[in-house]
């Protein structure tokens, strides 16, 4: 989904200019606290906050002073192709200011804002500024097939040559219209395949196209992918003049389908039966075997045509191969947003123990990029600003499986949704109980369920954010068990304790205790003690990462129960593992044997 951007009201002064900003652009607006009086969502640290966003990939306006922004996004800045904009506006509402992101839509917001409060938008970008467009960011609907020679030809323009658009789609690049003229850069305009004669040249693609698809269940990829580049080749189409490929959404999951998309680089759209068989007076195979199979007289001819919209036009009809299908479509005009859905996502994100600056950078965009959240509502409360406008749906505690089946549901319908966990989502949290849902064959999901896309972002375990604040703790070998025997059996977990007491490992108890559950963590100390001398070290780490932390060191045979709670993780050393007394307090660490090596007992660590 395209991100809408943040608007960030930092003080008193610009709040109301802040406000008419969100208005403008349908945003929401992140208000300082103490600072602001009327905001969507809260923020403490400015510059935290608009760092988060942007590593996020969200856009963000700040009503403030450019250097603020500046200095949020600093250590941020890598690649500009990929950054989203940034865009400062003063309290007044008099300049707006396009920071970053110049091409990826910055100058075009910074246009907009300024437009709706009569201001002044300070383009700096040359391109914008000397020829009035960016040549290596075309208006939706078409594509820069070779990217790297917008800079060049970029230079040769502001250096006072001209330039010369050609094609046979020229006419319909009205946007190109005001370029001065000469023979400096040549461009091309043109849905067929060419190459550029020189460093200068440019070629663009008109969208007009969509590739109709269909597929036998377990079609090779390889089979479709060249039933596809050989009917590309006979219509002499490039593949960035695809608008989409369209097919039937009980193709969502289909592994040729899925392939032929990446190979592309085309983005995928889909269609119910129903749908598809609106399309049927349109075509020129309608089929009543495909019809019997799946309602609908035709996939590939059919849902070409959908994606391309009403006014389009069957232009190369059904080719075969033994598994699969494929047709073209064609617009008059080039399709800026091609019809259809596409493919739903559900993405693990794993949020860390709570603070942002433990969420990584994939977890936030997956969070910002997300339709709807679902969550435990603690969790999701703990996005903070991040999670403000997005539609969420709060489950409680034991309500796990209730959650899972829904977030799969409603990206079985087209939805992109983020299933937040605290810590890693792969770690005692929802993640195995997605794919059980996707992989039980009864009382699991729907069939459309199983079909969406399922991607897993790595969190900050609450193992990790422990033992970085212990010192390294896990620096040999180590374990996790979970106490709780709500779900595993009492005898399961009580074997995995014994054996790990004899392993000797670093053990990190998870769900040490719950109100009705307080005797296991004593057995499970009494056991380790079996193993491991009385002074082994302890850490009781609870609240981790939130205002409330608590950090205390316990021996191991002077551990109580009652100063655990069920917010607390406890790490218990290895017979190895030692408490240093720092300036900064102690320090808990485990050697992994570097001694022996210097002295010459070991040769393969590494």
């Amino acid at each position: 989904m395209a991100v809408k951007p943040v608007v960030l009201a930092l003080s008193h002064s610009g709040e109301p200019v802040a406000h008419r900003v969100a208005d403008a652009l349908g945003a929401a607006v992140h208000g300082r606290e103490g600072r602001v009086e009327r905001a969507d969502a809260w923020f403490g640290n400015g510059l935290e906050h608009a760092r988060d966003l942007f590593a996020a990939g969200v856009p963000v306006v700040g009503v403030c002073a450019s250097g603020i922004l500046i200095r949020a996004v600093a250590p941020l800045l890598s690649d500009k192709r990929a950054e989203p904009p940034v865009v400062s506006v003063s309290d007044d509402g008099a300049v707006v200011v396009p920071l970053l992101g110049g091409h990826r839509g910055a100058n075009r917001l910074a246009r907009q804002i300024a437009a709706a409060l009569d201001g002044t938008a300070a383009v700096t970008t040359a391109g914008d500024v000397a020829l009035g467009v960016a040549l290596d960011a075309p208006p939706a609907g078409w594509a820069l097939a070779n990217p790297e020679a917008a800079k060049p030809a970029m230079a040769a323009l502001l250096a006072g040559g001209g330039a010369r658009v050609m094609g046979d789609e020229a006419a319909k690049a009205e946007w190109l219209g005001d370029l001065p003229a000469g023979d400096a850069v040549d461009i091309f305009c043109t849905m067929a395949p060419c190459a550029a004669a020189k460093p200068e040249t440019l070629i663009y693609r008109p969208r007009r196209a969509v590739l109709g698809v269909g597929a036998s269940r377990d079609c090779p990829p390889e089979e479709l992918i060249a039933l596809v580049d050989g009917l590309l080749a006979e219509a002499e189409l490039a593949p960035e003049a695809l608008a989409a490929i369209a097919t039937a959404d009980i193709k969502a999951d289909e592994p040729a389908v899925l392939a032929l998309a990446a190979h592309l680089g085309v983005p995928l759209r889909m269609f119910p039966a129903a749908e598809l068989e609106a399309e049927t007076g349109r075509t020129e195979t309608p089929s009543e075997v495909v019809f019997s199979e799946i309602g609908t007289h035709g996939v590939a001819e059919n849902a070409g045509l959908a994606a391309a919209g009403p006014e389009a036009a069957l232009w190369y009809p059904k080719r075969k191969s033994a598994m699969a299908t494929a047709a073209l479509s064609l617009a008059s005009t080039p399709i800026a947003a091609p019809a259809g859905r596409g493919r739903g996502r559900v993405a693990l994100v794993g949020i860390g123990p709570g603070q942002a600056a433990w969420r990584t950078p994939e977890a936030s965009r997956l969070i910002a990029e997300a339709d709807e959240l679902v969550g435990y509502g603690l969790y999701i409360d703990l996005l903070g600003p991040l999670a403000a406008g997005k539609p969420r749906h709060d489950f409680p505690l034991g309500g796990e499986e209730a959650r899972c089946r829904f977030a799969l549901e409603r990206a079985a319908e087209g939805k992109s949704v983020a299933l937040v966990c605290s810590g890693d989502a792969g770690i005692y949290a929802m993640g195995a109980l997605v794919f059980e849902l996707l992989d039980r064959e009864a009382e699991g999901v729907s069939d459309a369920a199983r079909r969406v896309e399922v991607i897993s972002a790595p969190g900050v375990s609450a193992l990790q954010a422990a033992a970085a604040r212990a010192g390294a703790p896990l620096g040999h070998d180590f374990c996790a068990v979970s106490l709780s025997d709500l779900l595993t059996p009492r005898a399961d977990i009580l074997r995995r304790i014994r054996a790990v007491a004899e392993g000797d490992f670093v053990i990190a108890f998870y769900n040490p205790v719950s109100k009705r559950r307080r005797e296991l963590l004593a057995l499970a100390r009494d056991m380790l003690l079996e193993h491991r001398p009385g002074e082994c070290p302890v850490l009781l780490a609870t609240s981790l990462g939130r205002p409330e932390e608590r950090l205390r060191y316990r021996r191991l045979d002077e551990l109580e129960v009652e100063e655990v709670d069920m917010l607390t993780v406890v790490l218990v050393g290895s017979s190895q593992s030692r408490l240093w007394q720092s300036g900064e307090g102690p320090r808990m660490y485990t050697p992994r044997g570097y001694a022996r090596k210097i002295d010459g007992d070991l040769s393969d660590v590494s």
